[in-house]
Formats: C-alpha cells, structure tokens, sequence
C-alpha cells in the first residue's frame, strides 16, 4: 500500500526520514554477511548441546545450568539474526514499488529461516521435561530461575506441540506461506484509484473521505469500491489461503477453534475475548449507534452515507500541524506523565529514528518496529500534518518509550504479548489528545471531541466488528473456501450490526474488507486493539485519582515487558480483567464523551 504523496507542502516537507546504518549501510553491506555468519555459528553451539536437558534432569544443578545456556544462546541467536529481518522489512516499507528490495526482504527471509530453523528442538525438548525437575532445576540456580515467564509460555505451548520433524517442516514452510501477504501488499501498491480527473493511492483515497466537502468525500468512496470490485479474485483468493494454511496448522496442534492459537500467545483464553466481545456488541446501541445518530444531526441530515462516517463536524478547515508542532505536542503530553517519559521519547526525535515523511512507493499507515532488546526500535509513519497524525506520532512512539523501558528484561523477556502490547501506545494518545482538547479554541472544541470519539470508536467498536466479521469468515472457511460474494456478506452483516440504523452502507462497501492488512499478516490479531483501548480506559480511570501514585506503578508495568501476564500486571492497579466489570469501564468512559457531545449538538 503506498503512502500519499503531496509535493513538499509545508506541513510535510519537515517530516524526517531515518538511517538505517546503525543496522547496515545497504543491501551490500558486507555487514549483513557476517551476521548471517555469526547467526550460523551461534546456532550451531546451541544445537550442539541437543539431548543434554534430558540427559541432565536428574540433576537440578546441572539441569539449571545446562537451561541457562541454552537459553542464552538462543537469545543471543535471535538478537543476531532479527536486526536482518528487521532491516529488510523497514528498507522496503519505504519503497514498495522497487522490487529490488521486496526481493532483498524475501530472500533474507528465507536465509535466516534456513539458520533459525534447527533450534525447534529447544522447546521441544524443554517440554519433555516434568514440572517437577524443571522447578527444582530453576530453585537450584537463580541464573536459570530469570527465564521463568519465557518458559511459562513455552510450557503453555506444550499440549500443541508436534513431532521435531513436523515442527521443522512448519518452519521451512513460513517463507513460502509469507509470499501470500506479499501479494496482497504488492496488489494494493499497485492499485490506483480513479477519483473524477485523479488517480490516487489507497492511502489517498481513505484520506479523501475525512474531507470536509461530501461531495469529494463521496467520489473517492466510489472510486475505492471500483478498485477494490476490480482485485477482490486476487484479494479473497489470499484471505482464503491465509485462513486454510491457519486452520490446517490449527487442527494438527488441537487447537479447538482458529482463534485458539493467536489467544493462547497473548496468554489470554478465548472466553475471556468472547465477553470482551460480547459486552462491546452489547453496548453498541449506546456508543456507536447513538454518536453516529447525533453526528447525522449535526450534519444536517436524517442518516450518514458510510462515506460520511469520518467526516469532520465542523465545515472549517480543521487546524493543521507542521512537525513541529506536532513533535512539541507529544513530547509535553509524555511530560504529563513524567519527564522519564519524555526523555525517551525525545531520543527518537534526537536520532534519526523516525520515518515521517510522506511520499511516492511509502507504504501506508504507521508502525513501531522493534529489532532486538540491545538495539533501539524504529517509528514509521506518513506525516499530512492533520490531528490524526499527532495522534499516531504519540501512538507509535508510546510503542518506542515502552520498548525502551523493558529493554533491560533482554530480547526474550522484554517481548510482551498483545494483551499488553497496545498499552503505552494508546495511554499516549489519550494524553496527547487531552492536551490538544484543553489547548484548543473554543470554536475547535466540538470538532476535537467529535475525533476523539471516532478514534474511540474506531479503536473499540470497529476492530471488534472486525473480529466478529474475521470469527465468521473463519468458521466458514473450515467447510471450504468462501466465495468474494459471501464474504461481503459477512462483511455487511457485521458492519451493519456495529455502526447501526443512522449509516447506510451504501452499494460497494460489501468490497472494503479487501484493504484491511491485519487479515492477511495478523489473523485475529485486530481484537487486541480494543483489549488495550478498554485497558488503558480503565488506567486512565484509576490514573485520575491519583495521578502521583500512578506513574511509578505504570513505569513498572512497561518495564516489566512479558515478564507478567496481563492479570498480573494490572493487579496493582486494583484491576482485574477476569472480572466482566472491567470492561465496562471503557465503554462507559466513550459513553460520558458522548453524552457531552450530545450537549453541544
């Protein structure tokens, strides 16, 4: 998907773009070989101690020294190896039309995935010890204890588990599967939108339909329908592919249900996002339903088109950023919370670890890409100098400073599940837009108030919509492949449900599944964004009362990376997610932001 792309005008032609050379100077950096290298030899020492926990678990010191080694070696490997991937991935995100480096991506892809491939033993067999030697073992010898909550997860992993052989066949077989993405990004990048006299990307196009005039709100709609009508062969055949490789794997492992896999890795069960799930469906009426009835009223009109969902509410230009004042924005919202927070966020502005500009070939959207817990993150977006975009600065780099803060856990401990992961991102946006609505005009206040619901609601609503609509199509999927036409059924149906009787989803829109990335690379990843927009509702809650004794206990939160599971985390907070409470506090938080819009109506 290519980014939009304006000829330098004031608010984006400041926008920075990174370096990368702190990983590799280019494609021919002699670099890039001798990590492979040391990559190999790393793997190589590590497969060489093949058998020995087995052959040790008699003996708990022996065993708990034998664990920390291996341990050890297969973080060091995964650091070696993962600043390659990284790099190959963020060179090419910024040029999707140079097939030279989708090539350069693929291949590394491939060659690192030879290396890694013949440390599968390790979990397995760490999985073929009881419970009882490996507590003895993590007892006897503190070095091995620290990797307890990595070992958690892999323990989890156990039940599914299959043969080494198998195992190994799964993960030969993951450059190959990841062609398939590549052809949906690679369609979408190649896709132009005929919108009257223009020819726009998709970034554009999705952009258009936050313009203040309907009229140019309503061609780019119907101009994207067209598109995306003219690739939804090409678009379903991937999704299709995607969910069957998704469900083959899923009925080897045991698992009950396609989901099961992507909530087993975030360390949440399945009925706990069913009620998540559930409790938003409910809520619907009050939040979404409602806002876009009032949002209709306030525009003039009995409904919306869905052209109009995002339509700004005031009919003057909204007020516009340049970087810096959007940099200046963040980094006193981050000071909010403590100048620990801003510090770190600074560091990224300081170094060139921040890819902003807008431009021809950029991928769309944004991302924080992390590399390795002893190397510091990248933060990638397309910067139009509008609102949204000072949100998505803090957003990402919400992702950068907790990156940052759990560094210190090393590669393996600081990675941390989505159940937490979208925590710092949307905490930071929350504060960034808090301070825009208390530094706004009057006369903007309305219009500020009416986004941050639309993010709520896009963040919340939508992305569960979204996951109602991937369950379906999944569900579906396990009886054979599901034709374009049904899956703008589905679509619909749950689209429909979740914006309500005031939008009419207007003919076309049955296609617009075709462009959501997350179903293609992420599978059921899109859940996650409303686990963390309802989390951090009901930290910003709790925040409220005692702003001071918040921040030390928020800091170790982030700093504790994966080290606790989400319950765990939350629990100093007074929080407990088990309880079906919880996610209410969210919803009732986006309804008070409601009802004062309502009065300003």
């Amino acid at each position: 998907m290519n980014a939009p792309f304006k000829a330098s005008t004031a608010p984006t032609a400041d926008a920075p773009l990174w370096d990368l050379s702190d990983l590799y100077a280019s494609r021919t950096d002699p670099r890039i070989a001798a990590d492979l290298e040391r990559g190999r030899i790393l793997v190589t020492e590590l497969t060489g101690l093949q058998g020995q926990l087995i052959a040790v678990r008699a003996d708990p010191v022996a065993l708990g020294q034998t664990l920390d080694r291996v341990i050890s070696l297969y973080e060091q490997a995964t650091e070696a190896l993962g600043g390659l991937g990284a790099y190959a991935f963020l060179a090419a995100s910024t040029d999707r039309n140079d097939a030279a480096a989708q090539g350069f991506e693929a291949n590394l892809r491939e060659k690192t995935t030879a290396i890694v491939t013949p440390t599968v033993w390790v979990t397995l067999e760490i999985n073929q010890l009881d419970e009882a030697e490996l507590a003895a073992a993590l007892k006897a010898v503190p070095a091995a204890a620290r990797w307890t909550p990595w070992l958690r997860r892999v323990r989890a992993m156990k039940p599914h588990e299959l043969s080494g052989e198998l195992e190994t066949f799964i993960a030969e077989s993951m450059p190959i599967m990841a062609q398939w993405p590549r052809l949906f990004d690679e369609t979408l990048a190649a896709m132009t939108v005929s919108v009257g006299k223009e020819s726009l990307t998709l970034a554009e196009t999705l952009n258009r339909l936050s313009d203040p005039k309907a009229a140019r709100r309503k061609a780019a709609a119907e101009g994207l329908n067209a598109a995306l009508a003219a690739r939804t062969a090409t678009l379903g055949l991937v999704i299709n592919t995607v969910a069957a490789d998704q469900a083959l794997e899923s009925k080897w492992r045991g698992f009950k249900r396609p989901a099961d896999s992507r909530h087993l890795g975030n360390e949440v069960d399945g009925e706990s996002v069913d009620a998540m799930a559930e409790a938003v469906a409910a809520a619907y009426p009050k939040l979404s339903h409602r806002y876009y009835a009032l949002k209709a009223k306030a525009l003039g009109k009995t409904t919306l088109d869905q052209w109009d969902r995002n339509a700004p509410i005031e009919t003057t230009a909204p007020r516009g950023f340049d970087w810096a004042q959007g940099k200046a924005l963040v980094l006193e919202s981050f000071a909010d919370l403590g100048p620990e927070f801003a510090e770190r966020a600074q560091g990224f502005f300081d170094k060139p670890w921040i890819d902003g500009r807008a431009r021809a070939g950029k991928q769309s959207g944004a991302y924080c890409h992390p590399v390795s817990a002893n190397r510091h993150p990248y933060v990638f977006l397309n910067w139009m100098g509008e609102r949204r975009d000072v949100l998505t600065l803090a957003h990402e780099l919400g992702h950068a400073v907790h990156n940052t803060l759990a560094a210190d856990q090393g590669t393996l401990l600081a990675d941390t599940p989505l159940t937490l992961a979208e925590t710092a991102s949307i905490f930071a946006e929350g504060l960034t837009f808090d301070r825009l609505l208390a530094t706004a005009p009057k006369a903007e206040q309305r219009g500020l108030l009416a986004g941050r619901i639309e993010d709520g609601l896009n963040t919340v609503v939508r992305q569960i919509s979204f996951h109602r609509f991937e369950t379906r199509f999944h569900d579906e999927r396990l009886a054979g492949e599901v034709s374009v036409e049904r899956i703008g059924e589905i679509w619909m149906e749950e689209m429909g449900a979740a914006l309500g009787p005031a939008v009419t989803l207007n003919p076309g829109y049955e296609h617009w599944w075709a462009y959501v990335s997350h179903f293609v690379h992420a599978p059921f990843y899109v859940y996650a964004y409303a686990f963390g927009d309802l989390l951090v509702a009901a930290l910003m809650e709790t925040r409220a009362r005692d702003p001071e004794a918040f921040t030390p206990l928020y800091r170790e939160l982030l700093a504790g990376g994966g080290t606790r599971t989400y319950v765990e985390a939350l629990a100093p907070f007074g929080l407990n997610p088990r309880d079906p409470a919880f996610w209410t506090i969210g919803c009732r938080r986006l309804e008070r932001l409601i009802d004062q819009f309502e009065t300003l109506v």
